[in-house]
């Protein structure tokens, strides 16, 4: 089963993934489409089906009504894992090369991250990965990151953030890191990402 086949639209899901990733924020339909880019009454209607599937919750304050993603709601959850799960393989064109290189990683981290302005425009300076893992994996990531280095395949520099996950939670509230981990796209475990975000949100 592909996305197109499942009973939500391409702008529902994009709605879904937003708010999802922005654990700390509520919004009303009018922020939303400004985030996304897209028509505020159309947003609007949308949240308003969302809420009705059981992805989203509403929040009625003064004349506004803010959206939420239901963390409490077990299928919502296994929702955005798939459709995280999705995102892994649907990196832009521009980074095809990037992520086949990251793969190196993947049997060292626990979770893997791009963020900043690579995974917006082809056009960019430098590569932000974030590697989340354990220190006692410090001499296997070393090696992948000289294996990527030596095979000279990537013409920007990449610049790596390392942490452990008891890391994120230290710093879940900071925000700088909230952007990055909010604005990030996923090159490796969907399934940790998510249970992280659950985590921050406590």
């Amino acid at each position: 089963m592909d996305a197109e086949n499942i009973q939500f639209t391409r702008i529902e899901m994009k709605i879904v993934k937003y708010l999802f990733k922005h654990y700390k924020d509520r919004m009303n339909s009018r922020q939303l489409a400004k985030a996304l880019n897209i028509n505020h009454a159309h947003a609007n209607k949308l949240c308003n089906n969302l809420t009705k599937k059981m992805l989203l919750k509403k929040e009625d304050i003064g004349n506004a009504r803010y959206f939420s993603f239901d963390y409490t709601n077990n299928l919502a959850i296994k929702f955005m894992e798939y459709l995280l799960a999705l995102e892994e393989k649907e990196f832009p064109k521009w980074l095809a090369v990037v992520v086949h290189n990251l793969k190196k990683f993947n049997a060292h981290i626990q979770l893997g991250l791009i963020f900043g302005s690579s995974i917006n425009k082809s056009r960019f300076n430098d590569i932000d990965v974030l590697l989340v893992y354990e220190k006692n994996k410090k001499k296997e990531i070393q090696k992948s990151k000289d294996e990527i280095r030596n095979a000279q395949l990537i013409e920007q520099p990449i610049r790596y953030v390392e942490i452990t996950e008891h890391d994120i939670f230290l710093n879940k509230d900071d925000t700088v890191f909230y952007n990055v981990l909010s604005n990030s796209r996923i090159f490796c475990n969907a399934e940790k990402y998510v249970e992280v975000i659950k985590k921050c949100r406590r």
